[in-house]
């Protein structure tokens, strides 16, 4: 019996006619696929993309320099050097990412308790030297002032979550 089943088949071709079903079937359907540069899929407010450091509305920097961040950092990417200002608070003077050795676990971002530095929604950053990834203050400021509307929604979106 399974001979003839077999044979069957093969005088049909069964599986070459439900293979083109499945063909014909997709062919007529929502296409999948994106123009990528010029439309984007949606991404998850848990995304961790580029680094920023971000500011109070008032304008002054979040980062109250705990040192926190940089304990957690599994790959030993974040430097943080700091010193008391006037009113007694203390501020970064230096504070760099090597991106190149980051693992984008998260970590500094829940490891910081003013959300000062956050992972943002940018994930085109490549670079065409191994210096562009080394990341400062100054440009980790400016990631967070470019993001800051992007990231301040992230945060109140994951906030039930935390």
């Amino acid at each position: 019996m399974a001979m003839f089943d077999r044979g069957a088949r093969t005088i049909f071709l069964s599986e070459l006619v439900s293979g083109l079903a499945l063909t014909f079937s997709y062919m007529f359907r929502k296409k999948a696929t994106i123009n990528y540069p010029f439309e984007k899929g949606p991404l998850s407010p848990r995304f961790r993309g580029e680094h920023a450091l971000r500011r109070y509305p008032n304008g002054e920097e979040r980062c109250i320099a705990c040192k926190l961040c940089e304990a957690i950092c599994p790959a030993q990417a974040i430097t943080i050097e700091a010193e008391p200002r006037e009113d007694g608070s203390r501020r970064t003077t230096r504070y760099d990412i090597d991106m190149t050795k980051c693992i984008y676990c998260g970590f500094c971002q829940e490891a910081c308790p003013v959300d000062a530095i956050v992972e943002g929604p940018n994930f085109e950053f490549a670079t065409e030297t191994r210096e562009e990834l080394f990341y400062d203050k100054a440009k980790l400021l400016a990631n967070g002032e470019r993001w800051e509307r992007q990231l301040a929604a992230n945060i109140a979106a994951d906030a039930p979550y935390r």
